[in-house]
């Protein structure tokens, strides 16, 4: 599946700078792209696509520098995960989810992130909404819940778990008077029963499955709020675990593109006999392709540079400030998938054949799209905000009751 040469490339002490893991990221995308067949088979990554995806340092891209990392911000974050989509979307959506453990860290008490980022290429992975319930006892909490989307918790260190406290058998009052009262809990994979449930049209290789835990004890300190980081800073707001998301959707789309661009060069129209390179609907897809995704990776890129800018200034973000980013996120997964259904028309027959793979990356963005983080009540979240009136989903925006 990896070459021995790509092996040993990846011997080499992890990168500690940005454009270090940004060449990486582009070293991995062939070894990635090799083994997405194995990928998919496996419905999890590879113990080796793991290993080498670890050794790139690709795990520990927002690791700060005095920890041991490359202390990438979240526009380079986003380009390694835009980088490594275009070898494969469920590697990429695993380097996405797995290195937020330095943002988790950032919430947890500074003796709790020393033993979680004594390795810097440590992994997590699960889900922070509150579908589990945690019940307070001395010391701690007793942790009882089923989670889904543990996306990469196959290989994971760490896992989070999100939960609604309850004290003496009612649920607590949240701050400021929430109706409940949300904590995210995180403890070693080997404590969570994983299931064996991701059997999906798409992303299949991400091993997003189930998990749950039967009264778990969760210590008080490993646990969290994401309404009150340690750690102040650009990084330490709760929608930051958002941020690199559209990278998936943006570097799958890519190549997508440049897959049917370079077998546009040797196609001929079939029912005319012009090459492809002379076929108007060919060259009006090709450019309106290139024109969307463009327009979407520009959107993107800006507002996460905009939106730098303010939260270092400390400035105080308007409501069009806000959503900014939100909007450019839901966009990316919306075009994305926009575009590789119309190069997946365009191809034809020649898309469902292996070994195309069109197939694949239109299932991986089918798949994607359904994410929470993709669908109108994001959307209605921003509409509502920019109103005044009641976001469905105050996560999205990065508000935290």
């Amino acid at each position: 599946m990896v070459t021995s040469d790509t092996t040993l490339a990846h011997h080499a002490a992890p990168p500690t700078t940005a454009d270090g893991l940004l060449r990486r990221a582009e070293d991995l995308v062939p070894v990635l792209r090799a083994a997405s067949d194995d990928i998919e088979r496996a419905r999890r990554l590879p113990t080796e696509v793991v290993g080498q995806m670890r050794a790139a340092g690709i795990f520990r891209m927002g690791v700060p520098a005095e920890r041991g990392g490359p202390g990438l911000d979240s526009v380079q974050q986003t380009q390694v995960v835009e980088i490594l989509a275009r070898g494969d979307a469920s590697a990429a959506w695993c380097a996405m989810i797995g290195m937020d453990t330095p943002l988790y860290a950032q919430f947890l008490p500074e003796s709790v992130a020393r033993e979680e980022l004594g390795d810097p290429d440590t992994v997590t992975a699960g889900l922070i909404l509150p579908l589990g319930r945690a019940e307070r006892v001395p010391g701690g909490y007793r942790v009882t819940g089923r989670w889904q989307f543990g996306s990469g918790i196959t290989h994971a260190d760490w896992v989070v778990a999100g939960c609604l406290v309850h004290r003496e058998g009612k649920p607590e009052p949240g701050p400021q008077g929430a109706p409940g009262n949300w904590r995210i809990m995180i403890a070693r994979r080997e404590e969570f029963e994983v299931l064996d449930t991701w059997h999906t049209t798409g992303l299949a290789g991400s091993g997003s499955n189930d998990y749950r835990a039967q009264d778990l004890f969760v210590p008080e300190e490993h646990s969290f709020s994401l309404g009150a980081p340690r750690v102040k800073g650009p990084h330490a707001s709760p929608e930051a675990i958002l941020r690199n998301m559209p990278g998936v959707p943006l570097g799958v789309a890519r190549a997508a593109l440049d897959h049917v661009r370079e077998r546009a060069a040797g196609r001929i129209d079939r029912t005319t006999g012009t090459p492809w390179p002379q076929t108007y609907r060919v060259q009006m897809a090709v450019a309106e392709c290139e024109m969307d995704l463009g327009a979407a990776r520009h959107a993107v890129y800006g507002s996460l540079r905009r939106q730098a800018r303010l939260l270092q200034a400390g400035t105080e973000m308007s409501p069009d400030e806000r959503v900014d980013t939100v909007l450019a996120r839901v966009n990316s997964f919306r075009v994305a998938r926009s575009v590789v259904t119309r190069l997946y028309d365009l191809m034809a027959t020649t898309a469902v054949y292996r070994p195309s793979p069109l197939d694949r990356w239109l299932r991986d963005l089918t798949t994607m799209r359904q994410h929470v983080i993709a669908q109108d009540q994001i959307l209605q979240s921003a509409g509502a905000f920019l109103l005044g009136g009641t976001p469905h989903n105050p996560f999205s925006l990065g508000i935290v009751a």
